[in-house]
């Protein structure tokens, strides 16, 4: 690979940071919903079932697209990713865990469905944290080392369209947003089309920010 062309690895833990937020703070917002209260509770279960479809998408990618060419390029690494797909297995299980209890809470808004699923959603975010920060710590320097801009480039193609509502893709992409500094938000912006550009300054910023009101504060 050219010694000039250097995959830029941050717009990952751009990505991370959305997981972290959003497993970090949903448990608490499970738990303050009353009993009883269903409208809330589904609110909360979509958009919980919109985090951790993404997330899945995000390892898909992951497994796809770069633990193989990792497992070509940096032989000396293997047990480090396949350590990594294996953590990708149990995230999928504890992911598959909230998904079976969200439709029951979202359904009744009961205190022992809704308990159960805060601490589900809870484990999962200290599993995800322990894994993310192996991958930006061990991984990312493989991938700036080993991988070309263009293998790196076809993963975050894919991610662009794993959403293909485009009212929830806007959404996400102000999750992302969200906790950038203006010159992270301004390169990210800056690689996406155009139209997306437009769409985000004309109607997704604002649609971000009440939706935001309402997951955050009922």
């Amino acid at each position: 690979m050219s010694t000039t062309a250097v995959p830029d690895t941050h717009e990952m833990v751009i990505i991370h940071r959305v997981f972290r937020r959003e497993f970090r703070l949903l448990p608490d917002l499970i738990e303050q919903v009353t009993v009883g209260d269903t409208a809330r509770a589904a609110l909360l279960t979509e958009h919980l079932g919109d985090v951790v479809a993404s997330l899945h998408h995000h390892h898909e990618g992951e497994d796809d697209l770069l633990w193989p060419p990792l497992l070509q390029q940096a032989t000396l690494e293997a047990e480090l990713i396949h350590r990594m797909e294996a953590q990708h297995h149990s995230l999928s299980a504890t992911l598959d865990q909230i998904d079976k209890l969200s439709p029951a809470w979202a359904a009744t808004a009961n205190q022992a469905d809704r308990d159960a699923l805060a601490a589900a959603v809870r484990q999962t975010a200290a599993t995800l944290e322990l894994h993310l920060v192996e991958e930006e710590r061990e991984i990312l320097p493989l991938v700036r080392e080993h991988l070309t801009v263009e293998q790196w480039g076809k993963l975050g193609e894919r991610g662009a369209k794993s959403i293909d509502d485009k009212r929830k893709r806007l959404l996400f992409l102000g999750m992302i947003l969200e906790d950038c500094s203006a010159d992270e938000a301004q390169a990210f912006l800056a690689r996406m089309p155009a139209p997306v550009r437009l769409l985000w300054k004309l109607v997704g910023r604002r649609m971000y920010d009440g939706y935001l009101r309402t997951v955050r504060e009922g």
